[in-house]
């Protein structure tokens, strides 16, 4: 395809998209007039206008006649501006996720045989084109690991009835491209939209109330039922096809790397919500969504396995599994298919009802059900054996070998469930224990080393600890109830439904112990007789804070060191996972320090297991904000150090980010597609590095610089101006989105006003409502600028690091598109209200500056006109909206300064507090990003 062609295809695209957006733009004007009349369409335009103007010339009159015209509005009225804003963003975010789709579209059909950057044939190509052979690749393949964790982490602002809507105008616009569609079918089209629009704008999108933990497990689940289970496969199948294409003398079959786990129902940091009983319903509710899945899909395998032996040979090998079917299996829940002519459709009658048995507890192992998943796979093989033997190949790999693939990938328990907890709630339990045990008075205040020596010991040590007549508190049985579910859970679905026990704010080595003496109370680890260790749960330490990460080495070090915990390491297939916390380390240091600190960790921990030849798996806990490590999925894999990710890679995915990305097929196709060939990326990368590693040295040492500067800059503010906290609480509506009920976990972890003890989402989530960005660029600028001195010869380094680093690289562009999405006009309007003008202009002033030298620099270092010149669909998007955007931001300012003139007086304002949850909502929607 010519560079003309792709520019045409581009413009013609980039229409469609207007055209889409204009469209749901008049219907939305529509159902204005008809819900509120002329006067709310002609307010709304009104506003609009200004803004438009405002954000094209900034004038100082002119801003004051935008904010005289928002402060101006009546109550009524200005609920229902609130509202048309914030729903106006909601089908814009519709119109360009379909987009995406639609470019993807365009460009493969298009581009011909021309093959997609960043799309797994990309990679496998490039595979074949660097030399490397079958073996080699298959070597490749088995190294791949990526795990994508959903967890519950409130930053979801949208409800699950406004996400159903969002969905059925999603498909509906998709029709707008059907050139087949008659006249009446575009207006019935349009009518059908109108519709879903004035439900949209009569469904109420705030909760009433807090998620319950198991609303928030469905929650999860549904992004299971309408995409992955179909898209998960179609990867895997793409992959398969690329690598046939390439290497052609092979037969592949990939083996498992990509699948999804969650922590919905596991994790319980936090969240006295989440008891064992919750988690072993949620291992229920998982199950019966995976069985329902394989009914459905059985079901429609009936249409298309009609075969009859009048006319084709099957194997005997089916009849025989049919046979034994009818001696072991009634059927009580499904239909008798008595068309003995047709086996297959016999068979999958059998096989519907052993899968109905498989949730009936009163069926539990017994022979008439599915006792693991390798009995259903088995099924599926001799259907597919006997399929073959009568040369209906087609149908057995379509349907068939897709089906096998579903179940490889989720089983009977559709996703895995990790469990988290706090380590201070584990040392809380021992202490208990020991002490009712005469093991030691206070465990909590022994030193670390007797900590770990006294642990030590009793792991060696097959006695049990805890006793079943012993009473313990509240805490402490129910922090070993959690331990007695997962030895429940791994005997009733399988040892893969749970493998993994998180601890958070790892500090010590005895953090990790605590858990493992727990796990081997129950069974999960234990010593054999020859002296091997069986370990089915592993203790995964969270380095969190920046103290931790430094940490992190030496601890590991210490236990690899302890032939105990060597074992049990040994037992897992001599793989630790670690799971390093991008959230608290920003809060903690600042974007720059703590990026800088996660990959020295990084590589520090990597160099230290391998002098005990073991393999490690990072879980990179990213938010789905700039401020907590958000990034697209390829580039936070592309962003690790290539010879750190041969053990496997976990990231999580929460809130708004899993709806982004997952409700809609060809988004998550796209993602996982993309995912993929990020993997395979870094592991050409671990086996042939660049030349451009051979400056990383020089580079880091550069960047090592910056972090220290950096992190001083950033903590001057944070934490040694004794009023930054006041100015944060009075400044953002810090406390507002506590009350927005997008969560069951609390935002704090203790009931506390230490800076220490606010959760990063909700710091976070506060900075990006108000519109500074402050925890995704401050203290950048001052870092950078440490280095460069205005010398033009070091800006060439930086430059060069730009263009040639990877990691800077990375950095640079999520610095800009926090610059570009912050607007510290706005901003000030926040400032406004803090109660101290002297606080207020100190403190907004360092902001300020920091800001403008943080975008001047980045401008210098990639050398453009304008910020994400680099990025241009982005750059238009962010210009597109803000002058939507900012109205709701005015008017946020105007109810929080009103609700908190009425709360300082005793008093309270219902109907204020539901208007700035919705201006919440909508400033959510309209920057694409909550915590």
């Amino acid at each position: 395809m010519t560079e003309l062609a792709v520019t045409a295809n581009k413009s013609n695209s980039n229409n469609l998209l207007r055209r889409d957006i204009r469209f749901l733009g008049n219907i939305l004007g529509e159902v204005l007039v008809h819900q509120g009349g002329n006067e709310l369409l002609d307010i709304v335009e009104k506003i609009r206008e200004a803004s438009k103007s405002l954000r094209a010339v900034f004038l100082p009159e002119l801003h004051e006649e935008f904010k005289q015209l928002i402060n101006t509005l009546e109550p009524d009225i200005r609920h229902q501006v609130i509202r048309a804003f914030a729903v106006y963003f909601q089908l814009v975010n519709i119109a360009e996720q379909n987009h995406r789709i639609r470019r993807k579209r365009d460009y493969e059909r298009s581009a011909g045989e021309t093959v997609q950057p960043g799309s797994i044939e990309d990679s496998v190509r490039d595979l074949k084109e660097r030399g490397f052979s079958y073996d080699e690749v298959q070597d490749i393949l088995q190294g791949l690991s990526l795990e994508l964790v959903m967890t519950a982490h409130p930053t979801e602002a949208m409800r699950r009835a406004i996400l159903d809507i969002h969905k059925r105008i999603a498909d509906d616009v998709m029709q707008l491209d059907n050139p087949t569609l008659t006249f009446r079918e575009r207006e019935q089209l349009r009518e059908k939209l109108l519709n879903e629009v004035i439900t949209l704008w009569q469904t109420d999108e705030l909760r009433d109330r807090k998620p319950t933990v198991l609303d928030e497990v469905r929650n999860g689940m549904y992004y299971f039922h309408e995409t992955l289970f179909h898209v998960l496969p179609d990867v895997y199948q793409e992959l398969e096809r690329c690598l046939t294409k390439y290497y052609p003398e092979h037969n592949w079959h990939v083996p498992t790397y990509l699948r999804f786990g969650s922590w919905i129902g596991g994790d319980r940091d936090g969240n006295p919500s989440v008891t064992a009983e919750v988690t072993w319903e949620t291992l229920l509710m998982q199950r019966k969504l995976a069985v329902r899945e394989y009914q459905r899909i059985l079901a429609e395998l009936f249409r298309y396995l009609s075969f009859s032996t009048s006319i084709v040979n099957v194997t005997d090998e089916l009849l025989t599994s049919i046979q034994k079917d009818r001696e072991t299996v009634v059927l009580n829940k499904t239909p008798q298919w008595r068309n003995e002519k047709e086996p297959y459709r016999v068979k999958l009658t059998y096989m519907t009802e052993k899968l109905h048995n498989v949730i009936d507890e009163s069926k539990k192992d017994s022979i008439d059900r599915y006792n693991s998943v390798a009995e259903l796979v088995e099924d599926l093989n001799v259907i597919d054996r006997s399929l073959r033997h009568h040369y209906a190949d087609y149908v057995a790999d379509t349907h068939i070998r897709y089906l096998i693939r579903q179940v490889e990938l989720f089983g009977f328990h559709t996703a895995k469930l990790d469990i988290r907890q706090h380590s201070q709630e584990h040392e809380n339990a021992m202490t208990e224990i020991l002490a009712h045990m005469n093991v030691t008075e206070n465990y909590g205040e022994l030193s670390e080393d007797k900590k770990v020596e006294l642990l030590e010991r009793i792991l060696n040590d097959p006695r049990p600890l805890t006793s079943p007549y012993q009473e313990y508190s509240e805490s402490t049985t129910e922090c070993l109830n959690v331990y007695r579910t997962v030895f429940k859970a791994q005997k009733e679905f399988g040892e893969q439904c749970i493998s993994s026990y998180l601890i958070s704010m790892t500090e010590a080595a005895s953090d990790i112990l605590e858990v493992m003496v727990f796990a081997k109370e129950v069974g999960l680890i234990r010593k054999e007789a020859d002296g091997s260790v069986v370990c089915t749960l592993q203790s995964v330490p969270l380095f969190e804070t920046i103290d931790d990460l430094h940490a992190a080495p030496a601890i590991m070090r210490s236990l690899f060191n302890m032939p105990f915990y060597r074992q049990s390491v040994t037992g897992m297939g001599d793989l630790q996972e670690i799971m390093l916390g991008y959230s608290d380390s920003n809060k903690d240091g600042g974007v720059v320090t703590a990026n800088w600190e996660l990959r020295v960790a990084l590589k520090q921990i990597t160099a230290t297991a391998e002098e005990f030849g073991i393999k490690l798996k990072f879980f990179h806990g990213r938010g789905g904000a700039l401020g907590r490590g958000g990034m697209p999925l390829n580039r936070s894999i592309l962003a690790q150090p290539p010879h750190t990710v041969g053990g496997g890679i976990k990231i999580t995915e929460q809130g708004e980010v899993i709806s982004s990305r997952y409700s809609l097929k060809g988004i998550a196709y796209r993602s996982l597609e993309q995912a993929t060939s990020a993997l395979l990326t870094q592991a050409v990368l671990a086996r042939q590095p660049q030349q451009s590693d051979l400056y990383e040295e020089k580079w880091e040492a550069i960047i090592r610089q910056m972090s220290e500067v950096s992190l001083n800059k950033y903590q001057d503010l944070v934490f040694r101006e004794p009023e930054f906290l006041k100015f944060f609480k009075e400044s953002t509506p810090l406390g507002e989105v506590g009350e927005l009920n997008i969560g069951s976990r609390p935002s704090k972890r203790k009931n506390s006003d230490r800076f220490e003890d606010l959760r990063a989402i909700p710091w976070v989530f506060a900075w990006t409502q108000s519109r500074y960005l402050f925890p995704a660029w401050y203290a950048a600028g001052t870092g950078i600028q440490d280095f460069y001195g205005n010398d033009e010869e070091k800006l060439k380094v930086l430059q060069e690091m730009y263009a040639g680093f990877s990691f800077f690289r990375s950095l640079i562009d999520t610095l800009q598109f926090a610059v570009v999405k912050a607007d510290l006009i706005i901003a000030s309007e926040y400032a406004n209200m803090c109660s101290d003008d002297t606080m207020k202009n100190r403190i907004f002033k360092q902001i300020e500056e920091e800001f403008n030298l943080t975008k001047s620099l980045i401008l210098k270092i990639t050398g453009e006109q304008e910020m994400l010149d680099n990025e241009p669909t982005l750059q238009e998007s962010i210009r597109q909206r803000n002058p939507y955007v900012d109205p709701l931001s005015y008017l946020q300012v105007q109810l929080l300064t009103e609700l908190r003139a009425i709360r300082e007086q005793g008093g309270d304002d219902p109907i204020l507090l539901r208007e700035v949850l919705l201006t919440i909502n909508g400033i959510a929607a309209g920057l694409r990003n909550t915590g």
